[in-house]
């Protein structure tokens, strides 16, 4: 075996025995145990749990297609944490990263940069969230070719700090994926100012989230059935991104107005926190920080919820510059608008549009005047246009994502329309907390 060849043991039928990578990453031996054998071979690259998620609704265009076959891999990142979680509850098989790094595959899918010049096969690159509502510094600003040595250096240039940078889409001046995938014909301003070498990998395909939840929003009444609401009972979604600036940062804040604020008969309260915060202060600890919050009825929704359910039945939101707050424009629900940190925001996107229209929370009123405020004062037709610049291709992510990735695969698509699925149905809110314990 060559020094560049790894040998893992594997057990079938009792037996022992090993699958084999070569130095060009071919699979070479231990295929005696494979059933079918042949495929294309799919990477999928998660580096955390909402990556991982946003990846999780791209696979059923690849599902029922036996010339196809799917691996996963954690991708380096500092919330590593939940991305294995999360790959854990889908059964998924998991190559360890220095193995898929050396393997070649037909597909490789990511909705982040970290590591993804390292893999070996043409990568399709998505956003993992909506609005490219932040900026962050860049290498050199715009047209830049990236850091030479591929790290993350600042300058005094800030940029979009999404999909449309060269940090996210170029490693030694050369541009890493085949293709990027984005949600709005607008995004293509924003790379051909930031990342012009990149508009000839660039394919606006739409927003999958966007999609879902307005499949969705017809079945309200049944997601709110699903939960234990009651008909007069008023859903009050709490909802943070992660970082310093967002509401989780400040909880101490508005925790309390959470519990004396609303009265009970009236409200129930959900809590729902970014991924990322799970993943980097732990499960544990979240959950001992919101103890006395969750004695006093407000439900504490754990990553393993998809957010779609509650953000759908829900009757108010309080949310801050993340992007469970920008979906909230899609449905009917008012918002109430916690932290918006306009220094940092990107001013061409649709998160600064969402800030002006929406009312902002203040310290001196009552949380429930607030939002019967909020309600009175409903902007539906800005709401309208601040969704439309989420996608652009309504109801056709799957359909464009879909022939995208057989077009790289070299495969024709199957002889039927990609579905797009309503949101799972969500257990009750009761049980929530204790099945994710579980």
């Amino acid at each position: 075996m060559s020094v560049r060849e790894v040998e893992v043991e594997v057990e079938a039928d009792g037996k022992v025995g090993t699958s084999r990578t070569t130095g060009k990453g071919q699979w070479t031996s231990g295929s005696q145990w494979q059933t079918l054998s042949g495929q294309k071979k799919v990477l999928v690259l998660v580096h955390t749990e909402v990556y991982g998620r946003r990846l999780h609704d791209l696979l059923p265009l690849l599902e029922s297609d036996l010339r196809i076959e799917v691996v996963f891999t954690v991708a380096p990142h500092a919330f590593n944490d939940g991305a294995a979680r999360f790959l854990r509850t889908l059964g998924a098989t998991v190559l360890p990263w220095q193995e898929a790094v050396r393997t070649e595959f037909d597909l490789v899918l990511a909705a982040g940069s970290r590591g993804m010049e390292q893999v070996r096969g043409p990568v399709i690159r998505i956003s993992h969230g909506a609005g490219h509502m932040s900026l962050a510094r860049t290498s050199d600003g715009p047209n830049s070719s990236g850091a030479s040595d591929g790290r993350n250096v600042t300058s005094g240039f800030r940029g979009p700090a999404g999909i449309t940078g060269p940090d996210c889409l170029m490693w030694n001046g050369v541009v890493v994926p085949r293709a990027v995938a984005l949600p709005h014909q607008d995004d293509l301003a924003a790379l051909e100012r930031w990342c012009p070498q990149a508009l000839p990998m660039a394919k606006v395909v739409g927003d999958p989230s966007y999609d879902r939840i307005m499949a969705s929003l017809p079945l309200r009444e049944r997601y709110r059935a699903a939960l234990g609401l009651r008909q007069d009972e008023h859903l009050v979604l709490a909802t943070s991104t992660w970082g310093r600036r967002s509401s989780f940062g400040q909880l101490e804040a508005l925790l309390p107005r959470l519990l004396t604020e609303l009265p009970g008969r009236r409200y129930r309260t959900a809590l729902l926190v970014h991924p990322n915060v799970w993943s980097s202060h732990g499960h544990w600890q979240i959950r001992a920080w919101l103890a006395d919050c969750r004695r006093a009825g407000v439900i504490v929704l754990p990553p393993t919820v998809d957010w779609r359910a509650p953000l759908i039945a829900a009757d108010s939101v309080i949310g801050d510059y993340g992007s469970v707050t920008l979906y909230s424009t899609l449905t009917d629900a008012p918002i109430l608008l916690a932290r918006y940190p306009h220094r940092d925001a990107n001013p061409v996107s649709p998160g600064v549009a969402m800030a002006l229209a929406t009312p902002a929370l203040s310290p001196s009123r009552r949380l429930d005047e607030q939002l019967d405020y909020a309600a009175s004062q409903y902007p539906r037709e800005e709401y309208a246009r601040i969704g439309a610049r989420i996608s652009s291709e309504p109801g056709g992510f799957n359909r464009n994502m879909r022939r995208l990735m057989y077009q790289l695969l070299g495969l024709g698509q199957p002889a039927y329309p990609p579905v797009t699925d309503p949101v799972p149905l969500p257990p009750p809110l009761d049980d929530i907390e204790r099945l994710d314990a579980a």
